[in-house]
């Protein structure tokens, strides 16, 4: 909804002066003195207009700002000693004779 509205805040602003375009003429235009320029408010229209474009551009970037905190890891790395223990394997070594063939072949375990 948020950005729905600052994305129609220019529409909002160009509604609001074609609804009051006799006031703004006559009480806030900065050229109503100099009524040869044919101004009739517009100069009050492009200011709104500016501030409502920069106040959606400072909330783009606050959300942008918003977006890249929630990007960055908050939480430090940890980095853990480990110790490896020293396993000291035996090996038999072959003794060149023939090993049986029944006990060379993996049986699983029979149920009785």
């Amino acid at each position: 909804m948020s950005l729905l509205s600052a994305n129609l805040s220019g529409l909002w602003v160009y509604m609001g002066f074609e609804a009051n375009k006799g006031y703004i003429a006559k009480e806030l235009c900065e050229n109503r003195d100099k009524p040869e320029m044919h101004c009739n408010g517009k100069c009050y229209l492009m200011k709104k207009l500016k501030q409502a474009q920069d106040k959606e551009q400072k909330q783009e970037r606050q959300s942008q700002k918003l977006q890249v905190q929630d990007a960055v890891v908050s939480t430090p790395l940890v980095f853990k000693r480990y110790a490896f223990a020293v396993v000291n394997l035996h090996i038999p070594v072959s003794t060149g004779m023939p090993q049986s063939i029944k006990n060379s072949i993996f049986h699983p375990p029979q149920e009785n």
